[in-house]
């Protein structure tokens, strides 16, 4: 218990779940829009924060922290990137495609069923990393869809993907990005803007309710990464089990015998004698 005090004392805006709270004020994620694409926008509405997308039980489903929609119908989802993680089986870096598959769950769940393509709003997929995923230096990367053969052709589909690099050294921003980079990166408070989040995430802390709803989702991740565990080393030895089986049968032992020594039963030993 005192763990869990100790690590939500120790939260910053890095955090996911600080993030999603500190987003969910209106003033402060309104700015953060307008500052980053230099626009002015009237309001926005909170579609709903961290949504689970899941268009069919067979896919993958995904959770977006923050999305949001401002009075001309564009929709920003804002997500807080702290690894820049690989996937181990293919050793290639998964920001890229995670884009791509947000993009298409967003633009499924945006549009209703038998509603015309044209009716799909603008989009941004916002990510804000501490890492350079590039490793160009730049403050922000910005992606649209533009033709190979002619760059200056661009696909008026409206989805923007962007990349926020908070250890950024170029590039054109506002003095407000930079200060939110910086209070990112090292927790600097410089403008009012990094005052208002700071003071935010402080009052956020002081919220009973707010703690515990941290502790109780920290539980929660906890008992799923045991069960996941205790699935792990429960399918482990079954496959253990199964070739410690499959080599005493090649060495001609019968199928009571290694049913006994497998901890299997005799139909599945059998199954295994027929492979």
């Amino acid at each position: 218990m005192q763990d869990l005090l100790t690590k939500f004392e120790n939260l910053t805006i890095q955090s996911d779940f600080i993030f999603k709270k500190v987003m969910s004020r209106k003033r402060i994620c309104k700015h953060l829009l307008e500052e980053l694409l230099q626009i002015e926008i009237a309001d926005i509405k909170y579609l709903e924060a961290e949504k689970t997308l899941e268009p069919e039980y067979t896919s993958r489903g995904i959770r977006l922290d923050i999305i949001v929609a401002d009075d001309k119908n564009t929709h920003y989802n804002l997500e807080m990137q702290v690894k820049n993680n690989k996937n181990p089986d293919t050793d290639t870096y998964v920001l890229p495609k995670r884009s791509r598959y947000y993009q298409a769950l967003l633009d499924i769940d945006l549009l209703q069923k038998g509603q015309p393509y044209d009716l799909l709003p603008p989009t941004f997929i916002i990510f804000i990393c501490v890492f350079d995923f590039f490793e160009k230096g730049n403050y922000v990367y910005t992606f649209k869809k533009c033709c190979l053969e002619n760059r200056k052709l661009e696909l008026p589909d409206e989805a923007t993907t962007m990349i926020l690099n908070t250890k950024g050294t170029h590039g054109d921003i506002s003095k407000d990005i930079k200060s939110f980079y910086d209070y990112v990166n090292n927790h600097i408070v410089t403008t009012d803007f990094t005052k208002q989040i700071d003071d935010e995430i402080s009052y956020l802390k002081l919220d009973t309710k707010v703690r515990r709803e941290f502790m109780l989702m920290e539980a929660r991740l906890l008992d799923e990464r045991r069960e996941g565990k205790a699935e792990g080393i429960a399918e482990g030895e079954a496959n253990a089990n199964i070739a410690t089986a499959k080599r005493l049968l090649s060495m001609g032992l019968n199928v009571q015998d290694i049913a006994k020594a497998t901890s299997l039963s005799i139909d599945q030993v059998e199954a295994l004698k027929a492979e």
